[in-house]
């Protein structure tokens, strides 16, 4: 299966896995996407950008696996039946992609105009034309379910505690956003790939593989794409909070070299690009009073607590934080780092992604994106 003469997929990849000769990216696509997940209102570039190398390398290796399969199995296409395959033993992601393809059927209705007396009958009645996603999910897990386990993930409404924990999240952020902020968020929050098609087919290089995944597949891709988004927001934001110092902290001073490594060139660059920034202003120099003193003597009022030189810098200070707070700049320490997202890979590389656990590609990917 895993012999690169038989394989159905190109093997003329760079480091990331992402062909060669491909410029199309999804780096502002995915900056929109953080903020909508948890981050900063202007997440940094770089880490949108390794961002984007995570998530590639994730769908070009499930790619693999699943052209793998629908090979074996004697097909011309990649369908839903061969990711769905690839996702049974991770029960929670799976509950979560059939009811992604319970509202994509849902929405394809309300698309065609059917009001809810007609989509009332057609749940009940079982349509097949109008369930067309859920009857491809329900009659491959029937073949391959013995015990029951996974058809009965079909008709289970239980609360996914990650969704609730996100749309908390995305509660307390909006909480004191203005109108202005809180559109930009809302379109955001709309923003997936699934809505850019043809630019993601185009991501994914499927016009060069030999076997091509069919529309539904490109669904469910695209939603995987997202959730491994939304997942490394999520740890990237634990790790983040782990490594903020609390007082009282005996293991405070325990915290990761490479994390003081990529915090101390971040915060350099940019003290480096705002020399005007308040870290970056140095301290006014005493002045001495007018009239005759001892040189050896010095009076305390230009230099006491409420010295003119120390107001005028304290006042420079409030001033620049009202101008940066009125314009909506945010500092880099706000939003999520490169090195949060290799953390949170080091950390829990075994939990993100589309399939769990991670091939040995992957690991090999996030261990020279830890290395860089």
């Amino acid at each position: 299966m895993n012999n690169p003469a038989a394989s159905p997929m190109p093997t003329t990849t760079s480091s990331t896995g992402r062909s060669m000769g491909k410029s199309v990216s999804f780096a502002v696509e995915l900056q929109s996407m953080m903020f909508s997940l948890g981050d900063a209102r202007r997440p940094l570039h770089e880490t949108a950008v390794l961002v984007e190398d995570v998530v590639h390398t994730q769908l070009i290796n499930l790619l693999q696996q699943a052209a793998d399969i629908a090979q074996l199995r004697g097909a011309k296409v990649i369908s839903a039946e061969d990711l769905l395959f690839l996702m049974r033993k991770d029960k929670k992601k799976l509950r979560r992609l059939l009811k992604y393809m319970f509202f994509r059927d849902y929405k394809s209705k309300l698309v065609k105009g059917m009001d809810e007396d007609e989509l009332l009958e057609d749940k009940l009645s079982g349509s097949s034309n109008a369930n067309k996603r859920q009857k491809i999910a329900q009659e491959f897990l029937s073949s391959i379910d013995q015990t029951g386990e996974l058809l009965a993930m079909l008709e289970d409404d239980e609360i996914d505690e990650v969704k609730q924990e996100r749309m908390e999240r995305a509660e307390r952020q909006t909480r004191m956003m203005d109108s202005a902020q809180y559109a930009e968020f809302c379109e955001s929050r709309q923003l997936s790939f699934s809505k850019k098609a043809s630019k993601f087919r185009d991501w994914l290089d499927c016009s060069s593989l030999e076997i091509k995944p069919n529309a539904v597949a490109m669904e469910i891709l695209a939603y995987l794409a997202y959730e491994t988004v939304a997942q490394l927001v999520d740890l990237a934001l634990l790790v983040r909070q782990d490594m903020v110092t609390k007082a009282g902290d005996p293991f405070s001073h325990a915290i990761s070299a490479t994390f003081i490594q990529y915090h101390s060139s971040a915060e350099s660059s940019y003290m480096k690009c705002n020399p005007d920034s308040p870290e970056n202003t140095p301290p006014a120099t005493p002045t001495a009073p007018s009239g005759s003193q001892h040189p050896g003597k010095m009076t305390s009022g230009p230099l006491g607590n409420g010295s003119a030189g120390q107001d005028s810098t304290k006042t420079k200070q409030r001033k620049r934080k009202k101008s940066t707070a009125a314009c909506g700049v945010e500092t880099p320490s706000d939003a999520i780092q490169p090195c949060h997202i290799r953390e949170a890979i080091r950390r829990y590389g075994h939990k993100v992604g589309p399939l769990s656990p991670f091939t040995s590609a992957y690991r090999r990917s996030g261990m020279a994106f830890l290395a860089c």
